[in-house]
């Protein structure tokens, strides 16, 4: 992109909000947890496998059995361990078989208001600001909105929003999943009566704010 260009992404923005009279912010973030728990979770699984095969070999053939074998089945089981928790490290694909759903759901459900606040999301005059999170390593979405649109739109409503952006984001596509959610977001608050209300005045950042490096 050329400087002082417009992204599609902002531009989208930008027009749904003078469609709607509202404020919208989109950001992609890398992940929002370092998770920990994993690494030691796939060496654990991979140690313990990689034993009960040594195990299970010894047994079914004990004429392998040498005074050394003891040494190289420690090695291997070690070895086995270690290569898993770095895969873990090095390979997001790899490290999502370990992630708990409900742990990424909570992590970037917390990740996202936290985001709102911090940001100050909330400071719109007449309280219409809606935030699209996308959560490149966990996969997942999350659409907080501000207080001016209770009584108008439904809790439940929002999640509308999220499906059209999963199959993209799965591709590692971001900017196309915040394309469509932007779409289904147009489209929601056209379908509950939101139409030009808003003033030339623009009160939060139409660009998408980025947030690590992309995870494959």
């Amino acid at each position: 992109m050329t400087p002082g260009a417009t992204s599609p992404i902002a531009a989208r923005v930008a027009a749904l909000e003078r469609a709607r009279g509202v404020e919208v912010v989109t950001a992609s973030i890398a992940k929002a947890d370092v998770y920990p728990e994993l690494p030691w979770r796939a060496g654990a699984l991979a140690a313990s496998v990689t034993a009960l095969a040594v195990a299970i070999g010894d047994v079914l053939r004990p004429d392998w059995v040498t005074s050394t074998t003891l040494l190289v089945a420690l090695a291997t089981v070690m070895l086995a361990g270690a290569a898993a928790s770095l895969l873990v490290i090095f390979v997001p694909a790899f490290a999502r078989v370990f992630l708990s759903p409900l742990r990424a759901e909570t992590e970037v459900h917390q990740y996202a208001h936290a985001f709102f606040l911090e940001r100050q999301l909330f400071r719109t005059r007449k309280r219409v600001g809606i935030l699209i999170l996308v959560a490149r390593f966990e996969h997942r979405v999350e659409l907080v909105a501000d207080i001016g649109f209770d009584g108008r739109v439904a809790a439940s409503e929002w999640q509308s929003v999220i499906p059209p952006m999963l199959p993209l984001l799965r591709e590692g596509r971001a900017d196309d999943a915040l394309a469509a959610g932007l779409d289904a977001l147009d489209a929601l608050l056209a379908s509950r009566g939101f139409s030009g209300e808003r003033d030339d005045t623009n009160e939060l950042p139409d660009a998408t704010i980025e947030q690590g490096e992309v995870p494959e």
